[in-house]
């Protein structure tokens, strides 16, 4: 490699994150006036233009410029393996609250509220939740997670790369600071090990699919949930933590099957 390519590669996690920043913006403009169905369906046509300019330059530019790229795939993985991380995924939501709330407990004492859903604020978070599940992990993983750290070879230097990103996507998500970074170091490490991208999509996408099904659960009255604005802590009843361990256990071993 040289000095050029290798300057490059030193700085492409910044340059990751700039550029995710810059495309993430972009593909929220639709609905900074206010979330409507117009806005929503520009921004996902938009999102969808990042990703496959993204899918581009991870795909054909960075594996010709950083050969350690190339140990990466952007291969989709069976459905079986796809599905049993979906089924993780909510576990991995209710351990990240409760992690985030030991740790804020830690620094001072958290004042939990009841959470209440209004019919309006379904309606909105129903609205976004198409990009939120189905293409913005994917655009946010290419740019977070598979642009900044393929580059890198050495596991190390890979998990260094990891740490930075998670600390720009926790920044990225402002009042949720400690929950973004907390799952953006889980899914890099889940990326790191597998070398798949879609791993990490799947955990992300499982995720805020299971907060758009907390929504619902809260505005139908059916458990009891608290939660805090500062940060952003959501923390689910008994019903939903058992709920998510016993699919949980159906995700492992539909894992365990493949393997």
């Amino acid at each position: 490699m040289n000095k050029a390519a290798s300057l490059l590669k030193s700085l492409m996690p910044v340059l990751s994150a700039a550029y995710g920043f810059a495309i993430i913006y972009v593909t929220a403009l639709p609905v900074a006036g206010g979330q409507t169905f117009v806005g929503e369906v520009l921004t996902w046509l938009v999102t969808l233009a990042g990703i496959a300019l993204t899918l581009l330059l991870v795909h054909r530019v960075e594996p010709k410029l950083f050969p350690a790229a190339g140990l990466f795939s952007l291969k989709m993985p069976k459905v079986s393996v796809f599905v049993g991380l979906l089924l993780i995924a909510p576990l991995w939501l209710v351990a990240e609250e409760y992690i985030v709330y030991g740790i804020t407990s830690l620094a001072h004492t958290v004042q939990m509220k009841p959470l209440t859903y209004t019919t309006a604020e379904l309606r909105e978070d129903l609205l976004s939740s198409v990009h939120a599940v189905l293409l913005a992990p994917l655009l946010e993983e290419l740019c977070f997670r598979q642009m900044a750290i393929s580059p890198f070879r050495r596991r190390g230097a890979q998990i260094a790369v990891c740490v930075v990103m998670a600390i720009l996507f926790g920044v990225l998500h402002v009042r949720n600071f400690p929950g973004a970074f907390i799952s953006a170091l889980f899914y890099g490490l889940v990326f790191i090990w597998s070398r798949n991208i879609w791993y990490s999509v799947a955990l992300h996408a499982g995720s805020n699919l299971t907060a758009t099904l907390l929504a619902i659960y809260c505005w139908l009255q059916l458990g009891d949930m608290q939660m805090t604005s500062t940060p952003v802590i959501i923390l689910p009843d008994m019903k939903v933590i058992i709920a998510s361990l016993f699919l949980a256990i159906i995700g492992v071993l539909l894992l365990k099957k493949k393997w």
